[in-house]
């Protein structure tokens, strides 16, 4: 079993100036769940540079390090790396001299013995991913690197040993830190994930202090212990017209961005959006781009009261987001609706839900249980059910991988296995222990056993099906599917449909709209043919009322 790589995160570590000693404690989240805590050492003199650490994540990562010490020469250069920790119930000692372009390591894992010797150059940086506290270091190296330049980072003794990423961007955003702001540098980080991008997003404080890092496609955060602490967010994107609020679900609060549009009618129509299943905050962003703010801001200028919200137990709201299902999703959708049918200043009868990818599936099963809501916009979203549309997924990157027929069988097999055992609680023999922690858990079962034929069956009210031409994560023809569904099976009276030519799934002008495009994309707007499409509908199906 490799335990110095995998897929769930890549973690990095750079070179800092020469500093004091500080000391520093952050906390782990896991689909906004935390799970667990590492104290982070960073000293820096006439030696080098030494990062040391402890801590423990619990499962499904599953860590405990007892001791980690990451050391670089004067010039920065990588010398040495040692690590006592216990992984997924395995004991493992490491130690890793850089010499000469290698990476020469030993040490122990079980009862099977390390010796291996990788060639690492001089300027890799140290990645031991069981150790999330050598990002301390990275937010103060980044200071002055200019987007697009490259690194390679040297992850663990063995096959894949260095990984290559690329600093995409940085941008100075703020961060509300509950009644109050502060800067922080927001930095976007892409990695060579076996072929396909994984973007990272670290976030430093002006003095060059790790604030938090996050790996969205994966639920994980990394946050500062007094940010931890309090209801925070960072500012990505900021419409004119926006504002923080409150809203009361389940026995917990979401937290919100309403933005009222600049010449507000004294009874708004209202539109309420929500994300899909790799974004959790409430601007929706994927690859730098904002979808929901984009939208949202969009949604406003055409009269409309727009909310978009943090999902339960991420950024400022809270409940738990690892024990939550595309119904618990949808109550809390309902809670927003029943929350703006309260105010005096919103149209009660005129409120309308917007959901992107599986975000449309939470839209659409609300909807189909709320008479409050008065039209649906379905963007991108999947038609088959979510065990379909992973094979579906799987097999087209396979295909991009060109996969021999042996491998692709194989992985294939295994993931039908997976979904099989997730979907019934049985036959779970002969897969692995670490995808098991995984995929075995309340979300993963709610979307695989989702089926968008047995809800919209129920929806009555108009419906607006919008997908990007160029969409390979959730191809085009999927909007065919749905839309013969809602024409055929529901109750509703309209249902209109539109593709858009040259975007993507990120709703931006692409390519070839494959994943893999994503990281070198230059506009990261969403398209304004989309942003016309959902005006317009708006427009016609909830007319604003003249002022």
């Amino acid at each position: 079993m490799r335990v110095f790589h995998c897929t769930w995160t890549l973690l990095l570590l750079l070179a800092l100036p020469a500093a004091a000693q500080q000391s520093t404690g952050y906390t782990i989240f896991l689909r906004g769940a935390p799970i667990g805590h590492q104290e982070v050492n960073v000293r820096s003199d006439a030696q080098g540079l030494v990062i040391s650490g402890q801590g423990q994540i619990a499962p499904p990562i599953d860590v405990v390090t007892r001791r980690v010490e990451l050391k670089y020469l004067p010039d920065l250069t990588a010398d040495s790396l040692v690590l006592e920790a216990r992984i997924a119930g395995v004991d493992v000692t490491l130690n890793t001299k850089f010499e000469n372009g290698t990476a020469v390591s030993s040490g122990m894992q079980g009862n099977t013995p390390i010796a291996t010797t990788d060639m690492a150059s001089p300027q890799s940086f140290l990645l031991p991913n069981v150790f999330f506290g050598s990002h301390a270091v990275l937010a103060r190296r980044l200071a002055g690197t200019a987007p697009g330049t490259e690194f390679r980072a040297f992850v663990g003794p063995g096959a894949g040993a260095q990984v290559a990423f690329r600093l995409r961007s940085e941008v100075t955003e703020q961060m509300q830190f509950g009644t109050s702001t502060f800067d922080v540098h927001h930095y976007e980080l892409v990695f060579d994930n076996a072929g396909a991008p994984l973007a990272m997003h670290l976030y430093a404080d002006n003095l060059g202090t790790l604030v938090r890092l996050s790996v969205p496609a994966q639920s994980l955060d990394f946050v500062r212990d007094d940010i931890a602490g309090a209801l925070s967010r960072t500012h990505v994107t900021s419409n004119p017209g926006d504002e923080a609020v409150i809203i009361p679900a389940a026995g917990f609060n979401l937290g919100a961005t309403m933005t009222r549009p600049a010449n507000a009618a004294a009874r708004m129509p209202a539109v309420i959006l929500v994300g899909g299943a790799d974004s959790d905050d409430r601007d929706g962003t994927l690859f730098g781009v904002p979808i929901l703010a984009n939208l949202a801001g969009a949604v406003s200028q055409a009269g409309f009261l727009a909310v978009r919200y943090d999902k339960r137990g991420y950024g400022q709201s809270g409940g738990r987001r690892e024990s939550a299902t595309i119904a618990d999703l949808s109550e809390d959708l309902r809670s927003i609706v029943r929350w703006l049918s309260k105010r005096k200043d919103v149209d009660n009868k005129r409120i309308a839900v917007l959901g992107h990818g599986e975000g449309a599936w939470v839209a659409l099963l609300a909807a189909a249980h709320d008479k409050g809501i008065a039209g649906v916009i379905s963007i991108d979203a999947p038609s088959t059910k979510g065990a379909d549309l992973a094979l579906e997924q799987q097999e087209h990157a396979l295909d991009r991988l060109k996969a021999t027929p042996a491998e692709r069988a194989q992985k294939i097999e295994l993931q039908k296995k997976i979904q099989q055992a997730v979907l019934t609680g049985k036959g779970w023999e002969g897969v692995p222990p670490d995808l098991r922690k995984q995929a075995d858990t309340p979300w993963t079962q709610s979307v695989l056993s989702f089926d968008p034929a047995e809800v919209i069956e129920d929806v009555r009210q108009p419906m607006f099906f919008v997908h990007a031409e160029l969409d390979k994560q959730i191809p085009v023809s999927h909007v065919e599917r749905l839309v013969t569904l809602a024409r055929n099976e529901s109750k509703s009276k309209s249902v209109e449909v539109l593709t858009i030519r040259g975007v993507n799934h990120l709703l931006v002008p692409a390519v070839t709209g494959e994943p893999d495009e994503y990281a070198s994309l230059s506009e990261l707007t969403v398209s304004k043919d989309v942003t016309g499409a959902v005006q317009a509908w708006l427009a016609k199906t909830l007319p604003t009322p003249r002022r």
